[in-house]
């Protein structure tokens, strides 16, 4: 039985990268349908929205968005539309892997990790932010919950445990902010009882970029508030070569939205240079997210492949001769056999 599945093409590089996945999708033979949805600048132009109801309507009844990366415009009267979408569909888990491919920059091998990002609350919130009417001071509150900070620890413990996963690190500064990451501190500890099989760290925040960048296979799965996880998912990106192959998974009870992280990067759009990396990890997370992990495996095994073995064919963010769409080519070659 085939899943529908609605792709938003993004902004500027969105729909070069997005075609190159597809098609690596359609290669694998998932049986797998494509509803197109506008949202950013696109539906701006068309419909004078940056988010329309109808692609709302669209991500709701399907349940599963694949979304390239957008453009929000700068100016009052727009605010982020990933915040939107989260917020709407109540995607409550931001969940980024950094996981180690060959032929990177980066200065460490063999990184898997993974950052579980509370993702609708904290420091993030729109609601109680103020600037004083003299322009001398700024306000902003940090709203965290107890069944907010319940769901996502107990989000990152039941992955865990489904993957395998040895250890928790909780990431906070409640040695500092008692009240907000106090209480997202305590709430960590409370359910980490529930899961004596797996190891449970707590860890300042300041003090696990450190230890990040000095050792960061002592780390599996972290689990951290909106603002704190934003920071650190990042930092783990530049552990494994950079955001070119950091995808990010945003999960609901109701709707998950699977992205690259990256930008939109208007500079090089429509010069057949992006990198599909980061787009096509994230669809095979979103594969695993459908039961079909085989499927999202084979994914990371063409791309190991040809980054090892097709430099001509790789783009020259990494390190290759080659363009998105020859990217693509080599994959689906090594897909099809």
């Amino acid at each position: 039985m085939s899943q529908t599945i609605a792709v938003i093409k993004g902004d500027g590089i969105g729909p070069e990268i997005m075609d190159a996945t597809l098609r690596v999708l359609d290669a694998l033979e998932c049986d797998l349908e494509y509803e197109f949805v506008d949202v950013g600048m696109s539906a701006l132009e068309t419909h004078g929205l940056l988010v329309p109801q109808h692609s709302l309507n669209t991500i709701a009844k399907h349940g599963i968005a694949l979304k390239g990366p957008l453009t929000t415009p700068i100016g009052e009267g727009f605010s982020s539309i990933n915040v939107q979408l989260r917020r709407h569909f109540d995607l409550y888990a931001n969940v980024r892997p950094a996981i180690s491919f060959p032929g990177t920059s980066s200065r460490f091998k063999d990184i898997d990790l993974i950052t579980i990002r509370e993702n609708t609350e904290g420091a993030y919130l729109s609601e109680g932010q103020e600037v004083s009417e003299d322009g001398e001071t700024a306000l902003a509150k940090i709203k965290v919950t107890r069944s907010g900070s319940q769901r996502i620890v107990r989000y990152a413990f039941e992955l865990a445990r489904s993957k395998g996963r040895k250890k928790v690190t909780a990431i906070h500064k409640a040695n500092i902010i008692k009240t907000s990451s106090g209480l997202f501190l305590d709430v960590a500890r409370e359910i980490a009882r529930e899961y004596p099989e797996i190891e449970f760290q707590e860890m300042i925040v300041d003090n696990a970029c450190m230890q990040l960048v000095m050792n960061p296979h002592q780390f599996d799965v972290m689990v951290t508030t909106n603002l704190f996880g934003d920071i650190l998912s990042d930092l783990c990106a530049g552990l494994v070569g950079g955001l070119g192959l950091a995808p990010g998974a945003n999960i609901g009870d109701q709707a998950a939205i699977f992205e690259a992280v990256h930008g939109s990067a208007p500079d090089i759009a429509d010069k057949n240079m992006a990198n599909p990396c980061a787009l096509l990890l994230a669809a095979a997370d979103m594969l695993d997210h459908l039961d079909l992990r085989e499927k999202g495996a084979e994914i990371r095994a063409a791309i190991r492949t040809v980054l090892e073995n097709r430099r001509d064919m790789i783009t020259a963010d990494m390190g290759g001769t080659g363009t998105t769409e020859s990217f693509a080519d080599a994959l689906v070659a090594e897909l099809r056999g």
